[in-house]
């Protein structure tokens, strides 16, 4: 069965994409630690990262870094966090979080639930930032 993010790369569901290319995919995350926090996802589906060919790890690092410099330019911030964590979905994902206070990368705190709206002018402010 396809995991959500194959749905959305699949165009099946829709997501508020702020980047892709051939192999990867950001959007944002609908239910965000902070306003701009986004998920990049290799567009072939594979459960663990450690599983992934080196090629594609290290293509999906390349892509998160441009798409954290575009939020770096559009999103007031202090920087751009990192994580993986693995367990929600069974689809390799990185977060990329805009940070002010560590706190804002806490993923045991409640989350955001920002309207559609709010969601498409933050994916238009991220993808100006290209």
């Amino acid at each position: 069965m396809p995991s959500i993010f194959t749905k959305i790369i699949n165009r099946e569901i829709s997501g508020y994409i702020v980047a892709e290319d051939e192999n990867y995919i950001a959007f944002l995350d609908i239910m965000p630690l902070v306003q701009g926090h986004v998920l990049v996802v290799p567009k072939k589906e594979v459960n663990y990262i450690f599983d992934m060919e080196p090629e594609m790890l290290s293509g999906l690092h390349l892509f998160a870094q441009q798409v954290a410099k575009a939020m770096d330019k559009t999103i007031k911030c202090t920087r751009i966090g990192v994580a993986v964590i693995g367990l929600e979905v069974p689809h390799v994902h990185v977060h990329l979080v805009p940070l002010r206070t560590m706190d804002d990368i806490n993923f045991t705190r409640p989350k955001l639930k920002p309207s559609k709206e709010e969601l498409a002018e933050t994916a238009e402010k991220i993808k100006g930032g290209f």
